[in-house]
């Protein structure tokens, strides 16, 4: 496991992307499911930096591990922020027109339906989600 601490800004997510795509480039990676990887990092990075610890800033823990059998890639986010389970929400509802449906949600719903597996726990003051995907 490769472990990234950074400060929760908008402004770092560059950082965020980078520090991922290294561990998938060295893992041969596909670029289709690298954007995949890169949007849902963006979008649970960018959540974190947004409401986690607003109106301060904290840290965020990046954690990365790629495995073998089946070749796959874990991203672990991890803040001490305020408590909040993005999976708890419910679906949007993407039937509805636009400016029909409820404002947020989307993005989450987006990450649940591109990665293989999606956790969240909230342990010893700390909001933990993973992201699982196959790179095969």
């Amino acid at each position: 496991m490769n472990e990234f601490v950074i400060e929760a800004t908008r402004e770092n997510l560059p950082k965020v992307i980078s520090f991922v795509n290294e561990h998938l480039e060295a893992a041969d990676c596909n670029m289709r499911t690298q954007i995949q990887i890169d949007i849902a990092v963006e979008e649970l990075f960018i959540n974190i930096a947004s409401y986690a610890y607003d109106p301060e800033i904290g840290t965020a823990v990046v954690q990365v591990t790629v495995t073998d059998e089946p070749l796959s890639v874990e991203i672990t986010f991890i803040d001490n922020g305020r408590q909040y389970d993005p999976l708890a929400k419910e679906d949007p509802d993407i039937t509805l027109p636009i400016n029909k449906r409820k404002k947020g949600g989307l993005g989450i719903f987006m990450v649940k339906n591109s990665m293989d597996d999606i956790h969240y726990e909230y342990a010893d003051g700390k909001n933990i989600l993973t992201i699982k995907k196959k790179l095969e």
